[in-house]
C-alpha cells in the first residue's frame, strides 16, 4: 500500500483513533508500525486476536496493563553498560509486576481466548528481581535497609550531623559571638554547615568563609570548631555514594542477566496492549469481524465509515461476483465519494485486524494493492492541472496494478472536455477490467453510464435523491443509474419552463435553435431615446436612465428654466440636466390609461413623512406645523 492511499482514505486518522486506546507507548509503537497485510492467513490471525480481546473485554472490562510503560530506553542504557537510576529501577520493577499480573490474568481465559492465552506462556515472571528492587528503593532513593554497610554509614552520618548542629547551636547561643552574628540560624551551603556573620567581623571569627552574600554585607563561615567533623561528614558522604552505586549496579546487573527473557516479555506486553486497543475500539463501535476471501468479492452490509457518527446512513454494497466494475452516478454532495472512502477504509481496516461497524454477513476481500484517485491532486510544484494530475496518478496506478487490486476513482475523466473525458475514462476502465482489477468509480458523464449498461461485467449504481425536498438520501442502489438532477433542481428554483424544456430537448436530440433575434423591444426603446434625446419633452412618470449612476429613476417634475429635471431616485428627489438622462420607457407605456401618476409621489412622500414622524424627526414636525399654519 502507498502513502497516498492511506491519506486519501483517512486510514492514518483511523489508526490514531485505535492508538488512543493503548495504555503504553509499547502498544502505540507496535500499532504504528503495523501495516495492512495482503496475506489471508495473517489477516485471519489478526481478526481472531481482536475477536478474543473483545470477548475478554465484554466479560471483564479491566485488563491489568497499567504499569507496562515503555522501558526500551532503559534496555538501551543497560546494554551500553550504564547503571540505572533509582526511579528507573522502580519503573522496571513496575513493568515486571505488570508482566506477572497479565500472565496471571490470562490463565483462566483459555476457554474463550485460547490464542491470546498462548501468548502468556512466553512471559517469564521475575518476582525476585521485582521484590529486591522494591525492598532496596523507597521513594526514588536507595533505602538504608538495602545493605548493612549502607545502614552503618548512614547511622554515622546522622550522628556526625547531630554533633555539628550541637556545636553550632552552642556557637549561636554564646554571648561572646552575639555581636558578630548577622542572623541567628544555621545555614547549609554546598553541603557545609555555616553561620551568617557580619562582613565587618569576618576576621573576628575563626573558620573558613564558604560564601559571601550578593550585597557583601554577610559572610557564611564554617566555624573552626566543626572543621574536623565536617571533614568526617564529607568522608561518610563519599562512602555513602559508593555504597549506593554498588547497590544500583547490583540491581542493574540482575536485570542484565535476564535481558533476553525480559525482551520477550516486552514483545508480549506490546502485543497485548496493541490487541486490547483493537478490542476496545471494537467494543466502542460494536464492531464485527467480517468474513474473508481472496477472490475480489466485497459485500458490505449495513456498513458505516469508521470516522463518521454512528447515525450515518449505512452502506449496502457488493462487487466481485456478478460484475467486477461498478459505476456510481448521482447528484453532487449525494455521498458518492463517501461510498468510495468507506469501501477503501473498511478493506484497509480489515487487513490490519480492526473490526468494522457493520452486519455480521459483511465479507471483505484481501487485496494485493488498493489504489485511489480521489480529490484534487493538482501539483503547484510541477505546474500540473487537475486533469493532468489525475491522468498522471492513473498512469502510475496502471503500471503497479495486478489482477488482485482494488481501484477507487472519483469523477473519472473529469477536468477536461466532456466528450474526450468520457472516451478516455471508458478506455481506462476497460483496460483495468482486462487486467483483472476490481474497480469502483463515480461519474456524471452519460457516456460512461451507457457503456456500463451494455458491458456484461460492468454495473451501474445510483445515489438516491429526494426530489421533493431537494436533498440527498446518501443511499446507494445497485442496478440503476442516477441523474445529476440539474433540471429538477432548476425547476424547483423557478427557472422558466421554456428554458427547462429547451434544455431537455437539447439533451435528447442536440438540435439547437440558431435563429438570430430580429426584433428587440429594449433595443428599439434605446434607439428611440437616443434619437429623441434633443427634442423629447420628458413627462411626469417617465422612466429614465441616469447616466451618472448607471441606474433608473422616475421623472417627478418636468424641465425648469435651467433645463433640469427633478427625478425620484432611491427615495430621494434629485435635479438632473435633461442631457444627462435617456428615456427608458414613457409614462404611457408604463401605466394604464387614466392612471394618476402623481399618486406615486404623493404616496411616497406621505409614507416618508410618516416614517420621519415615527422616528421623532424635528424637521417632519416643523413641516406638519407649517402645513397647519398655511391652512389657517
Amino acid at each position: 500500500m502507498n502513502q497516498n492511499t492511506f491519506e486519501k482514505l483517512q486510514f492514518n486518522e483511523l489508526k490514531e483513533l485505535v492508538k488512543s486506546y493503548c495504555v503504553s507507548d509499547l502498544g502505540k509503537e507496535m500499532l504504528e508500525k503495523q501495516q495492512p497485510s495482503t496475506q489471508l492467513n495473517v489477516v485471519k490471525h489478526r481478526l481472531a486476536e481482536t475477536t478474543e480481546a473483545r470477548k475478554i473485554l465484554d466479560t471483564d472490562s479491566h485488563v491489568p496493563l497499567l504499569g507496562t510503560s515503555n522501558i526500551a530506553h532503559m534496555i538501551d542504557k543497560l546494554e551500553k553498560g550504564i547503571i540505572l537510576e533509582p526511579s528507573e529501577l522502580v519503573g522496571f520493577a513496575d513493568f515486571l509486576r505488570g508482566c506477572r499480573k497479565i500472565k496471571t490474568f490470562m490463565r483462566d481465559k483459555e476457554f474463550f481466548a485460547p490464542l491470546l492465552c498462548s501468548y502468556a506462556h512466553s512471559i517469564t515472571e521475575f518476582s525476585a528481581i521485582e521484590e529486591t528492587i522494591h525492598f532496596s528503593i523507597k521513594g526514588a532513593h536507595v533505602d538504608s535497609q538495602a545493605s548493612k554497610e549502607l545502614k552503618r554509614i548512614r547511622s554515622h552520618l546522622k550522628a556526625t550531623e547531630e554533633k555539628i548542629e550541637e556545636r553550632l547551636t552552642k556557637f549561636l547561643k554564646s554571648s561572646a559571638n552575639k555581636e558578630y552574628i548577622q542572623d541567628f540560624f544555621i545555614s547549609k551551603k554546598d553541603d557545609r554547615y555555616t553561620i551568617p556573620i557580619k562582613a565587618s567581623y569576618k576576621n573576628h571569627v575563626a573558620g573558613t568563609i564558604v560564601e559571601v552574600s550578593s550585597k557583601g554585607s554577610t559572610v557564611f563561615i564554617e566555624p573552626a570548631a566543626i572543621t574536623k567533623l565536617s571533614m568526617k561528614l564529607a568522608t561518610l558522604r563519599s562512602d555513602e555514594a559508593i555504597e549506593e552505586y554498588q547497590i544500583l549496579a547490583t540491581l542493574s546487573g540482575m536485570i542484565v542477566e535476564e535481558i533476553h527473557a525480559i525482551k520477550i516479555n516486552i514483545d508480549a506486553i506490546s502485543q497485548y496492549d496493541m490487541i486490547f486497543a483493537k478490542g476496545k475500539y471494537s467494543k466502542s463501535i460494536n464492531g464485527i469481524a467480517p468474513r474473508l476471501n481472496q477472490h475480489g468479492y466485497l459485500k458490505l452490509v449495513e456498513c458505516t465509515h469508521p470516522l463518521l457518527p454512528g447515525d450515518t446512513v449505512p452502506l449496502n454494497f457488493e462487487i466481485g461476483k456478478n460484475f467486477r466494475s461498478l459505476v456510481i452516478t448521482g447528484p453532487n454532495a449525494g455521498g458518492k465519494t463517501i461510498v468510495l472512502k468507506t469501501i477503501g477504509i473498511v478493506a484497509l481496516a480489515t487487513m490490519c485486524g480492526y473490526h468494522s461497524r457493520a452486519d455480521q454477513s459483511t465479507e471483505v476481500a484481501i487485496f494485493d494493492q488498493i489504489f485511489v484517485d480521489i480529490g484534487d491532486n493538482q501539483s503547484i510544484e510541477n505546474a500540473l492541472s487537475t486533469f493532468s494530475s489525475h491522468v498522471k496518478n492513473i498512469s502510475e496506478i496502471m503500471r503497479a496494478a495486478t489482477n488482485n487490486t482494488l481501484l477507487l476513482f472519483d469523477e473519472i475523466g473529469s477536468g477536461t472536455e466532456p466528450t474526450e473525458g468520457s472516451a478516455l475514462a471508458i478506455a481506462i476502465l476497460e483496460e483495468f477490467y482486462h487486467m483483472g482489477c476490481i474497480t469502483v468509480s463515480t461519474t456524471h458523464y452519460g457516456e460512461i453510464k451507457r457503456y456500463s449498461e451494455i458491458h456484461p461485467d460492468f454495473m451501474n449504481a445510483a445515489m438516491q435523491f429526494n426530489n421533493e425536498t431537494l436533498s440527498p438520501m446518501y443511499k446507494l442502489v445497485i442496478g440503476q443509474s442516477g441523474e445529476s438532477n440539474a433540471l429538477w433542481i432548476s425547476k424547483k428554483m423557478n427557472l422558466h419552463d421554456n428554458v427547462l424544456q429547451r434544455a431537455a430537448d437539447y439533451m435528447r436530440n442536440k438540435e439547437y435553435n440558431l435563429n438570430p433575434i430580429r426584433e428587440n423591444k429594449k433595443r428599439k426603446a434605446i434607439e428611440r431615446a437616443s434619437q429623441q434625446a434633443d427634442t423629447y419633452e420628458y413627462e411626469v412618470g417617465d422612466k429614465v436612465k441616469l447616466r451618472e449612476y448607471d441606474d433608473f429613476g422616475i421623472v417627478y417634475k418636468k424641465k425648469d428654466n435651467a433645463n433640469n429635471l427633478t427625478v425620484l431616485y432611491k427615495g430621494e428627489f434629485i435635479e438632473v440636466n435633461y442631457k444627462r438622462v435617456s428615456l427608458e420607457l414613457t409614462a404611457i407605456e408604463l401605466y394604464p390609461k387614466g392612471y394618476d401618476v402623481n399618486t406615486l409621489f404623493t404616496s411616497y412622500q406621505s409614507h416618508k413623512l410618516q416614517k420621519d414622524l415615527e422616528r421623532g424627526s424635528k424637521k417632519a414636525y416643523k413641516q406638519i406645523q407649517k402645513e397647519i399654519r398655511d391652512r389657517k
